[in-house]
């Protein structure tokens, strides 16, 4: 199943709420949130300086969670990024991959 480290930072409305709800709040949407997709969370932490959370998710479809992204970070209350993770056997495989013939630019 793909997997899927989401970060970002609050805005002060979005701080302004975690202060009114509390982190497991928090925590506990973003299991919704994955288990809603048909995955689950398997972590979720928070961070000092500019980044305030990292949450790491399974989720099978890569639509919803990127139109997920898009819908939260349209809302204002925080600025995310989602980021595809790749395993260490996926990346032997890529490293193996033949692709063809191609031409870089500028060559």
């Amino acid at each position: 199943m793909p997997k899927f480290m989401y970060s970002g930072s609050y805005t002060a409305e979005g701080a302004a709420g975690i202060l009114k709800e509390g982190g497991s709040a928090r925590r506990d949407e973003a299991a919704r949130i994955a288990e809603s997709f048909g995955g689950k969370l398997e972590a979720y932490y928070w961070c000092y300086g500019q980044t305030d959370f990292v949450c790491i998710m399974d989720v099978p479809d890569n639509v919803k969670i990127t139109k997920f992204s898009l819908a939260v970070g349209a809302s204002g209350v925080f600025n995310g990024k989602l980021t595809p993770l790749i395993t260490v056997e996926e990346m032997d495989e890529i490293t193996e991959a033949d692709i063809g013939d191609f031409r870089l630019p500028g060559q």
